[in-house]
């Protein structure tokens, strides 16, 4: 890979010893890095550099990265993969709700982690979001009241704004623009994360779809848009 070529990598990471392994290892990869030490120092280099993607760690001196990630998710579409030690469930939820695109939990395999940050670069070039663009009638979805506006990567209900992370978009454009055909987690992981075989993790489908059930649905016990069939995956009807 020439240098020209080279994908550029934030870490956000506290501890010196886990970030300079982690630098060691994307270098040897053929990635250029930058490192930041605290959550200030991530999240403002994080709006002024231009980076494929960002690593962030979650306990964090001055700013933890649950704000980092919420704050630059404002500015930027970047792809985030939250890489900490904590593993609950509703750590993995709300990183995903603040809009990470993937959760990576220690310890780790590099094999692992490198072959999601290839997806996610791979899907996405961190270029700035552009609300203000014009849409036009061919980059709108609609299924009955939900309109999906893929140029201005916005959704509405009824006419109400509704606010989605990353990943929530990205899941429901996909399935909405493949109506009625249901889909596995598995094809999914494949589909919308970029991820083969084992390196995704099938829970991550199912808790960015109740986090998407609970903001497009009046009820999301009684869906009228996202359903699940049964032994064969997830589709919107």
């Amino acid at each position: 890979m020439k240098n020209n070529e080279k994908k550029k990598i934030l870490i956000v990471e506290d501890e010196k010893n886990i970030a300079e392994l982690l630098a060691v290892n994307l270098m040897l990869a053929g990635y250029a890095y930058e490192v930041a030490y605290d959550g200030e120092e991530g999240l403002e280099k994080a709006l002024t550099g231009e980076f494929d993607l960002i690593l962030l760690d979650i306990m964090l001196p001055k700013m933890n990265g649950f704000e980092v990630c919420a704050r630059v998710r404002r500015r930027l579409s970047t792809p985030i993969i939250m890489v900490t030690a904590r593993e609950e469930e509703k750590d993995k939820i709300l990183g995903l709700d603040t809009g990470a695109d993937d959760y990576v939990t220690k310890p780790y395999s590099f094999n692992e982690l490198l072959a999601r940050i290839k997806s996610n670069i791979r899907r996405s070039g961190g270029e700035l979001i552009a609300p203000e663009q014009s849409a036009d009638a061919e980059h709108v979805l609609t299924v009955r009241g939900l309109v999906i506006d893929t140029e201005r990567y916005s959704v509405e209900r009824d006419g109400t704004p509704i606010e989605l992370s990353k990943k929530e978009y990205d899941l429901l454009s996909f399935l909405a623009a493949n109506l009625g055909r249901p889909y596995s987690r598995e094809e999914l992981l494949e589909q919308v994360w970029g991820y083969e075989g084992f390196y995704g993790d099938i829970r991550t489908v199912d808790v960015t779809v109740s986090r998407l059930r609970s903001k497009i649905e009046v009820d999301p016990s009684k869906p009228e848009y996202l359903f699940n069939k049964r032994g064969v995956g997830y589709y919107i009807k």
